[in-house]
């Protein structure tokens, strides 16, 4: 699945269709698209009304024939035409013309780790349907590991931990391969899921779909520690009257609560760690692991895989992007000449 380097050096564009952002990078124009991964739609004419960052302020604030869609879902494209709409509009005409431009257009993307090949024909339909004549698809595990500047060509193990929206894919790297890996269908959504669950139950209240984060901001500081702020206010609908109601939430309460999906991805870790050669794990003792993704970003997370593991835990320096950057410094040819398939002919 994983294409050489000679291969990604002649794609022209890279994509990075996330469940919750849509990323591209341009070959000499760098990272020219970084939007969430939603679009709008008129449901009686069938028109594209907004994408991106304005399609996601709509969610859950729409009269009934606007539609909010998703068309990636667990890094899976699952609307190809409508995720075709969602990049042209995003991408823009100025940028699609010089796109064109090109003789024989390639292009790169990002598919998960055990993608199956529907899932990797998805994505290969979607960019075809921009106009590329050819499509070439790197793991996301060793391009974010490659974005993040982790030496994965070297004889030695490196562990890169990718926390996505709906998945949390977790990969001990080894010269330019993958040795295991572990994908948890658990992520930063799945988070949201049981704080909204638990402000139902335990307060009555309904959540507005965007006042999750600011619960989780809340939580900042030393976030899931026990250290961290005790209580915080938050805003939404009662569940029995329907009107509007704050409550002072009980942040120890919401660090319980989200320890559920949380402990999936610690039995993952300990699952692949258990898989691999003995010699690596030494090696991953003194190296920790590396976390990169959008929720890699959750207050406190780093320490309570810290405390959970015993091994150093790292967030890379821009986690968010470091996927389509390792797209984008295999596009440039930035990167010293790697063997991604090593026994590929």
């Amino acid at each position: 699945m994983t294409a050489s380097l000679e291969q990604l050096r002649r794609c022209h564009f890279a994509v990075d269709l996330g469940a919750a952002r849509t990323r591209v990078y341009v070959k000499g124009a760098g990272l020219v698209v970084d939007q969430p991964s939603a679009a709008a739609v008129n449901t009686r004419t069938g028109a594209l009304i907004a994408v991106g960052e304005l399609a996601e302020k709509m969610t859950g604030r729409t009269p009934d024939y606007i539609r909010v869609a998703r068309p990636v879902s667990g890094g899976t494209v699952v609307d190809i035409e409508m995720a075709q709409r969602m990049l042209r509009h995003l991408l823009g005409d100025k940028m699609r013309r010089s796109l064109r431009r090109k003789p024989i257009l390639r292009a790169a993307a990002c598919t998960p780790h055990d993608a199956d090949p529907l899932a990797q024909r998805a994505a290969i339909e979607t960019l075809v349907g921009l106009g590329a004549r050819r499509v070439e698809l790197v793991d996301t595990l060793i391009a974010a590991a490659v974005g993040c500047g982790l030496p994965v060509e070297q004889p030695e193990a490196t562990m890169i931990m990718v926390c996505g929206a709906a998945a949390t894919q977790v990969a001990v790297l080894s010269l330019g391969s993958i040795v295991t890996a572990e994908r948890i269908p658990v992520g930063g959504e799945a988070v949201d899921n049981a704080i909204v669950q638990h402000l139902r139950h335990r307060h009555e209240l309904m959540l507005p779909s965007q006042s999750v984060r600011p619960l989780q901001v809340a939580l900042s500081g030393n976030g899931l520690t026990p250290q961290g702020p005790a209580s915080t206010e938050i805003h939404g609908r009662d569940v029995a009257t329907g009107l509007a109601r704050s409550v002072q939430v009980d942040t120890a309460a919401v660090r319980d609560a989200i320890q559920t999906p949380l402990t999936a991805i610690l039995d993952g870790i300990g699952k692949v760690l258990r898989s691999c050669p003995p010699d690596l794990v030494a090696d991953l003792a003194d190296r920790g692991i590396m976390m990169v993704g959008g929720s890699a970003l959750l207050p406190g997370l780093d320490q309570m895989l810290r405390q959970a593991t015993g091994m150093p835990v790292h967030i890379a320096e821009r986690p968010d992007v470091c996927a389509v950057q390792g797209l984008g410094a295999m596009l440039e040819g930035r990167i010293e000449p790697l063997a991604l398939d090593p026994l590929g002919s």
